[in-house]
């Protein structure tokens, strides 16, 4: 097939006429005819100089293609059967300056269904932001490595979305999955009607708004979700559930949630409830889990689902069954303590792929 770039308008409807036919070739009179198939075609001067040869996502930078500008690939009707490329792993498209371009794919095809499916689901992770100070006398994003990683490993390409919360919906466009990460501060509790705030609660507001305007934005689009840790209470909140302000408080012979062993270690255990999209993901009843927190889920929102509590009774995992994926664990997956974490992460970044 032949597969035409997409571009703002397309060419062809601007310049008014059709997609060329297979277009002239020059060709040295010493060269030989190639076989193709049961025919022959006539050789061209230089293959690899006559024609780019390119990545499928790198023609030129102001050429619309890329993340942030190309469209989706359009199929169009070949101009005869030459238009597929002799190897199964190359074919040819006609770009916005109307030149065949030998576009070479990082594995043999056995069959070609576009774009979409040879690409890593782009997956954005919400950050962390610090005041002047430590990093930098300026203001500054953090995320740790590890939350990079886990989704890299799991298939997934991540990027890092900026607290601006007017563009919370151009960033959804442009990915496939949404990681709400945790961080050293709380949800305010303002935010699900509390009447009251524990001292030890510290918020950041700008982070909040921005997850608050990208969770929901996610959602609503049926895009697959994963919160951890205070991204499990936000979704919590997002979906109409409240929040414990402070475990040691609330919750009378309580374990140690903010574990004093570092947090690549377990801190305690969780049991997982069955039948649960969770349960499903994990093959565990019961998960030893690292914790670093002191909010946690009192009532889950509407339709949400406990999927996983601590030995005192603290929700440690949430899920909404009405959704294509959307999973909140209060422990800190990304950094695979155990292969449940790794499986929560390929689960995740598979439906963003689906």
């Amino acid at each position: 097939m032949l597969l035409g770039l997409g571009m703002e308008g397309t060419v062809y409807g601007k310049l008014g006429f059709k997609p060329p036919t297979h277009p002239a070739e020059p060709r040295h009179s010493d060269a030989p005819d190639e076989p193709v198939g049961d025919r022959h075609r006539s050789a061209i001067a230089d293959p690899r100089g006559e024609q780019d040869r390119c990545d499928i996502l790198g023609e030129r930078p102001d050429q619309w293609v890329g993340l942030i500008q190309q469209r989706e690939a359009q199929i169009l009707e070949p101009a005869d059967k030459h238009d597929i490329a002799d190897d199964a792993g190359e074919v040819y498209v006609v770009g916005p300056y109307r030149k065949r371009l030998l576009v070479v794919f990082a594995h043999r095809l056995s069959g070609f269904d576009g774009l979409r499916s040879m690409a890593q689901p782009v997956i954005g992770l919400t950050l962390d932001h610090e005041p002047p100070g430590g990093y930098s006398k300026f203001p500054w994003y953090a995320i740790r490595e590890n939350y990079c990683n886990a989704v890299g490993r799991a298939g997934g390409l991540p990027i890092l979305l900026p607290h601006d919360p007017d563009r919370a919906s151009a960033y959804l466009d442009r990915i496939a999955g949404l990681v709400v990460t945790g961080g050293g501060f709380d949800v305010d509790p303002a935010l699900w009607g509390a009447a009251t705030r524990h001292p030890s609660v510290t918020t950041k507001d700008r982070r909040t708004a921005f997850e608050l305007a990208a969770a929901k934005g996610a959602l609503a689009r049926d895009m697959p979700v994963l919160g951890i840790c205070g991204g499990q209470q936000l979704l919590n909140v997002v979906l109409g559930g409240t929040l414990i302000q402070d475990i040691p408080d609330e919750v009378p012979g309580c374990v140690a949630h903010r574990q004093p062993n570092p947090r690549d270690e377990p801190g305690h255990k969780v049991r997982v409830i069955a039948g649960t999209l969770l349960h499903r993901i994990t093959g565990a009843a019961g998960l030893a889990v690292n914790s670093a927190h002191h909010q946690a889920v009192k009532e889950p929102g509407p339709g949400l689902v406990i999927d996983a509590i601590a030995e005192d009774g603290v929700v440690e995992g949430i899920e909404d069954p009405r959704r294509r994926f959307c999973l909140g664990v209060q422990w800190h997956p990304e950094f695979e303590i155990n292969e449940a974490d790794r499986r929560i992460f390929r689960a995740f970044v598979k439906a963003a792929g689906g």
